[in-house]
């Protein structure tokens, strides 16, 4: 459904009391103006898009100036009017913004140049200012759901882009609610047999549970008020279709094994309270063995935090997992980085000391030469920057941040390049372990060294996944055959 420019402003409104919505109001009015006589692929006006696209910013509780933005993204790539037409009327910082998206440009599938052309200008413009590219997660989340006009060929690129790049950056940004969107409008049209078996197997087991679910909520609220617990709310969520199909992959197509398919979420006023709706939770409701997960202690490496636990509720024969944590974790965990803007309407908003990766990749670009070496390197970036990340510790209880699937060369090489290249053995949670074993969150790692060893192994490069590590291998090995 597509909202008016009424709604677009109630939402606006509803979420700021205080903001003036006149500039709003002329944005809509100029960019109506400017797309008259256009329409899309599927025939409607054009300005509808840009209507959803701000819809969806505005439901993120963004500031006015990204809502503008959102409005006015496509003026300068499908009209008369300019960049400077958008500066002289609405301001500087909107024209940035709005200019930033146009270098961006359409994706248009022009052979593998455009593809390349367009993927690198994306990467550059997240490190200048990450606002540009949240614009380009609204713009692209319509166009999926807009996605059923275009031919599959179409379909299918569109879709797979989405799956393997913009959703897990949305996912690195912290962005749990829009990845979780891009995801599952993407899926049907990349895994269409495996979105249709996902469906059907939901649809026989959600309805039972969501039954139960309203039964589990009532009796939770009436714990929370039993222990003068003022809580915000109290309320069931439903796991996206795309996350459900990549767990059930790992537990065997087995649904009976997912425990968050339905979870319910304990909004509070602080940390304190979370522990303590941890404590009343496990009192009421038996708490599953090895299911309780602090996030609030040790965050993920995007920035979630919450307090999850799972427990075995006998009055409902259901085993449902909770979710207690904070209002200002929830928004976080709902839209990462983009939680904090609605704070500071003014200025673009720069990648900080926890968002080096976004520097990482803008500057990856500069030492890229040709699109060969690009799409070679693309498939690295899939693991090394987008994948889901876990945390490990050295002996000392130093934090380090690799992907998932990442090996204890990753590690030694993410420590130091020496301790890399003098790799002999390692022992994960004070156990002895193979080079080749893959990580999981919260393990403690130690490197075994090997003072006289000068090169590094050729056969790392077999199961080294990160882009750092495999180049440190090549490298050393390369400049000590020349020597």
């Amino acid at each position: 459904m597509t909202p008016t420019i009424n709604e677009l402003i109630e939402k606006i409104i509803a979420n700021n009391p205080n903001a003036d919505v006149d500039l709003v109001w002329l944005a809509y009015e100029f960019a109506e103006k400017a797309h008259a006589e256009a329409k899309r692929f599927s025939g409607e006006n054009y300005i509808y898009h840009p209507l959803r696209t701000a819809m969806t910013l505005a439901e993120m509780k963004l500031p006015i100036p990204l809502i503008i933005a959102g409005l006015l993204h496509d003026v300068p790539e499908d009209t008369d009017y300019t960049i400077n037409d958008i500066k002289k009327n609405f301001g500087k910082d909107i024209a940035n913004m709005v200019a930033g998206i146009t270098k961006l440009g359409k994706i248009k599938y022009r052979g593998v140049e455009r593809y390349v052309e367009n993927l690198r200008k994306m990467f550059i413009a997240m490190a200048a200012d990450l606002r540009v590219i949240v614009i380009k997660f609204a713009d692209r989340l319509d166009n999926l759901n807009t996605l059923d006009v275009h031919p599959p060929h179409k379909q299918t690129r569109i879709a797979k882009e989405s799956l393997e790049i913009y959703a897990p950056i949305a996912n690195r940004l912290g962005m749990g609610e829009l990845k979780g969107q891009l995801e599952d409008a993407a899926f049907p049209y990349v895994y269409p047999k495996e979105y249709e078996w996902v469906r059907e197997l939901v649809s026989d087991t959600l309805e039972t549970k969501q039954k139960h679910l309203k039964g589990v909520i009532r009796s939770t609220k009436q714990e929370l008020k039993k222990h003068k617990i003022d809580y915000i709310s109290v309320h069931g969520r439903t796991k996206h279709m795309y996350s459900l199909y990549k767990k059930l992959i790992r537990y065997d197509k087995d649904i009976s094994r997912i425990y968050d398919l339905v979870a319910i979420r304990i909004i509070v006023k602080n940390i304190a309270d979370c522990y303590t709706v941890l404590g009343i939770i496990h009192n009421k409701f038996k708490p599953i063995k090895g299911r309780i997960k602090d996030y609030i202690a040790q965050p993920k490496p995007n920035g979630y935090k919450s307090l999850h636990t799972t427990a075995f509720c006998p009055d409902f024969k259901e085993i449902i997992e909770f979710q207690a944590r904070t209002e200002e974790m929830h928004w976080e965990a709902e839209f990462g980085i983009a939680a904090h803007w609605h704070y500071d309407e003014e200025g673009s908003v720069q990648p900080d000391k926890h968002l080096e990766w976004v520097k990482e990749l803008a500057n990856i670009q500069k030492e890229i030469a040709t699109k060969e070496k690009f799409l070679e390197s693309l498939e690295t970036l899939k693991i090394d920057l987008f994948q889901n990340r876990i945390f490990v510790f050295t002996p000392k209880g130093d934090v380090i941040d690799l992907p998932e699937e990442a090996t204890p060369i990753d590690f030694a090489y993410y420590v130091h390049t020496d301790i890399g290249n003098k790799c002999s053995g390692v022992k994960i949670n004070d156990e002895i372990a193979s080079l080749d074993t893959k990580l999981n969150n919260g393990d403690v790692v130690e490197i075994i060294i090997d003072k006289k060893r000068k090169n590094p192994s050729s056969d790392w490069l077999k199961f080294a996944k990160t882009r750092h590590a495999r180049n440190k291998i090549k490298n050393t090995i390369k400049t000590n055959r020349l020597k």
